[in-house]
């Protein structure tokens, strides 16, 4: 099926095949009749899979022109709502609507000229929000639709109580587009009072790693953890890395030592300035940076195109955000690797991490390192021909591309 069979105004087809996309993904193929019909959605997919556009054309098809505020779309972080917004305004380039943005880590200024030129489509993060509606500047009296994106995000980082505010300012009459890749019980109860008789979609196994990522352990001794991230660095043919780590210091540790190894390297988390940020992220899209170190910020939602590897410096404290993380690469069928570094103390997570996604993912050496022994070499789980040697293991199993 392609995107004219759906009934999507021609503007937005022609905006969504400019950008170089010709078939619709699953989610697209499912979430789109279902928000053109008018019916409430509660969705979940894959990440990397296109649920932005599965949400933002049909939303656009419904406005057709400028007019009121008609359409918002609720984001956790800044990065995400620029993200999507940018999205939007690429569909619409050939519509007359105006899309808005507003959050936090900057000014009013800007943001308030924008709403008071008359905005159609807004995207928000929550406190930002509930600054201008509280200052009267902006009003939802005139809402059609509503989208709860990456939910299960927003209530890891406490927003439900602002989500709640904001949707009882909404009209009890409209649409609303819920999406979230976990549903614990808060989000379970919420969506009993958000949504009206929504149709579910699911796409693929909601805790599923993408297929088209290669999965890697590599037991180490404590002290080593950054040497061996150097050693696999030098020995993987990548194009570009995002490197997690559990805190904003270690980051900023990780993100100096790498600088002293002459990577073009920048952080990304919550301390650094929006600007900062914005710049770490750009840069790392051009490739002015090679490795970009981040925190969970980065875990969810940012499409970043052409990461061809995730390396967790840190293992991740919730199985869920292992998914999220390495999520950033092997995204839209295309090839990805994802190394994992653990010590000790980091066995019981891993095994969880496991148990969460189903499968076992092999424990690997690399040739010619110098390890410090660690109790985790007795591991049944780390076979004693599992040494990385050309890309391979001797078992066969692709770890990455080696440089040349």
């Amino acid at each position: 099926m392609s995107f004219q069979e759906f009934g999507l105004l021609d503007e937005v087809v022609h905006g969504v095949q400019s950008m170089g996309y010709i078939d619709p993904t699953p989610i697209q193929l499912r979430a789109i009749p279902v928000v053109l019909s008018g019916k409430d959605l509660m969705g979940s997919a894959q990440t990397g899979t296109g649920k932005t556009a599965a949400f933002a054309l049909p939303v656009l098809t419904k406005l057709k022109k400028h007019g009121t505020l008609r359409a918002l779309i609720l984001e956790p972080t800044r990065e995400l709502a620029a993200q999507v917004e940018t999205a939007f305004r690429d569909y619409a380039r050939f519509m007359d609507v105006n899309i808005g943005l507003v959050h936090g880590g900057v000014g009013f200024g800007e943001q308030r000229a924008a709403i008071k030129s008359g905005i159609d489509v807004l995207v928000a993060t929550p406190g930002r929000l509930l600054d201008f509606m509280g200052e009267g500047e902006i009003s939802l009296d005139t809402l059609e639709i509503l989208v709860l994106d990456e939910v299960d995000r927003m209530l890891d980082m406490g927003f439900l109580p602002q989500v709640r505010r904001i949707v009882e300012k909404c009209p009890k009459k409209r649409q609303t587009l819920f999406f979230s890749a976990t549903m614990p019980p808060e989000i379970e109860g919420m969506t009993q009072w958000v949504l009206k008789d929504p149709e579910k979609i699911e796409i693929g196994l909601r805790f599923s790693p993408a297929e088209t990522v290669t999965h890697a352990l590599y037991p180490v001794a404590k002290d080593q953890k950054f040497d061996l991230l150097i050693a696999l660095l030098e020995r993987t043919d990548f194009q570009s890395v995002l490197i997690f780590c559990s805190t904003k210091v270690a980051a900023d540790k990780v993100t100096a030592l790498l600088k002293q190894k002459n990577h073009a390297v920048a952080a990304m988390h919550s301390d650094r300035t929006q600007r900062d940020r914005e710049e770490a992220l750009a840069g790392f899209k051009s490739g002015k940076y090679e490795v970009l170190v981040a925190t969970d910020l980065a875990a969810r939602g940012l499409d970043i195109a052409g990461v061809s590897h995730v390396i967790n410096y840190d293992v991740p404290g919730h199985p869920e955000d292992y998914v999220h993380r390495i999520g950033r690469t092997g995204r839209a069928q295309l090839l990805g690797d994802a190394f994992t570094i653990f010590c000790a103390e980091d066995l019981d997570s891993v095994r969880k991490i496991e148990r969460f996604i189903g499968r076992s993912v092999p424990r690997l050496k690399l040739d010619g390192f110098e390890y410090l022994y660690t109790q985790l070499f007795n591991e049944s789980g780390i076979p004693q021909g599992g040494i990385a040697k050309g890309g391979r293991t001797l078992k066969g199993y692709s770890f990455g591309r080696r440089k040349k």
